[in-house]
């Protein structure tokens, strides 16, 4: 069959169909209209589906057919429920399956920080590569203490957020290549590797530990998930399994974007803990604490919540009927 000749003799009824469901108001003629055309275009769909079942145009017609389902059915379920569930149930379950991923994206961030900290901070030759003598001088003694309280608590932690969420954002969706995790984890290992090397060299780790950790917990527990994230969806496409490619690829997708926008909210805690915690006069032990407390709760919050709802079957995937038509596979 011609596709393009079949779109091309169908297209105004699609187009129709898209119009009447997109209006406020129908009239009892056009409520009848509407659900013929349904009828009519979801037997269509049947027969692009047949022949074409990754195609541009049965995605486009899919999307159609959802929106005329949700005009003349109504919504599922109200707001506060649908937000209810994400948080109860999708969110907790996705970041349980990235558990061991995560613990694995950590570890080697870690190690690759532990190694340059050491480098740097046993080697007079490999700092004076990074950087001068004055210039580690005031790093150590001015510039990185400086940086948490230069600028108004509230502005600095509003800034840090939308940073770091970025960056997580990033390491989701461009997780994928396959390059793109292992450069942002290797790239940020370095930073706090060669920080903690002049500190150490400095002899003054316990400053830089004192003002990292109460913040750094979260924030860096967050980048690892989102790295765990993208790895996973690189995973789908060179492994998708007993299913299609493309399939698997976006089951994937939708429950790892599920992690995306949790993780907003995650860092958003932690840019409060950087911006008020980390340059406050608490004694370092009760700020360190409380980015400890941070990180507990973030974790009971997945190995409690999490579990039971992986357990359940729950991967922080969209339901089935807002997941649109899969294709049967062997």
């Amino acid at each position: 069959m011609d596709m393009d000749a079949f779109a091309a003799v169908n297209a105004d009824k699609w187009a129709r169909l898209q119009e009447l469901a997109g209006k406020r108001r129908l009239t009892g003629a056009e409520s009848d209209e509407l659900l013929t055309l349904y009828q009519s275009a979801s037997g269509h769909l049947s027969l692009v589906r047949s022949m074409a079942p990754e195609g541009g145009l049965s995605a486009s017609l899919s999307a159609t057919l959802a929106q005329a389902r949700t005009r003349f059915t109504g919504a599922r379920s109200n707001a506060m429920a649908d937000l209810a569930r994400f948080f109860v149930v999708a969110l907790p379950a996705a970041l349980y399956r990235l558990t061991w991923l995560t613990l694995a994206c950590g570890t080697a961030f870690v190690l690759i920080a532990a190694a340059y900290a050491a480098w740097i901070g046993t080697s007079p030759d490999a700092l004076r590569a990074v950087a001068s003598e004055t210039a580690a001088a005031q790093y150590v003694d001015q510039d990185f203490i400086n940086y948490y309280s230069e600028n108004p608590a509230a502005s600095f932690a509003g800034a840090v957020w939308t940073n770091n969420a970025w960056i997580s954002a990033q390491a989701v969706s461009l997780g994928i290549t396959g390059v793109w995790v292992p450069m942002i984890l290797f790239g940020n290992a370095q930073g706090v590797g060669v920080a903690a090397g002049i500190f150490a060299a400095a002899g003054k780790s316990d400053i830089f530990f004192s003002y990292i950790l109460p913040h750094g917990l979260m924030e860096l527990t967050a980048v690892f998930v989102a790295s765990a994230a993208g790895l996973r969806i690189f995973w789908a496409m060179v492994s998708p399994g007993p299913q299609t490619r493309g399939r698997a690829v976006a089951e994937e997708g939708r429950s790892l974007v599920t992690v995306a926008l949790g993780l907003v909210l995650v860092l958003f805690v932690s840019g409060l803990v950087e911006g008020f915690v980390t340059p406050s006069p608490l004694p370092a032990w009760a700020r360190i604490g409380i980015g400890a407390a941070v990180l507990g709760a973030y974790w009971t919050y997945v190995l409690v919540w999490g579990r039971r709802a992986f357990l359940e079957g729950e991967r922080g995937d969209l339901r089935r009927e807002d997941a649109g038509y899969t294709e049967i596979a062997a």
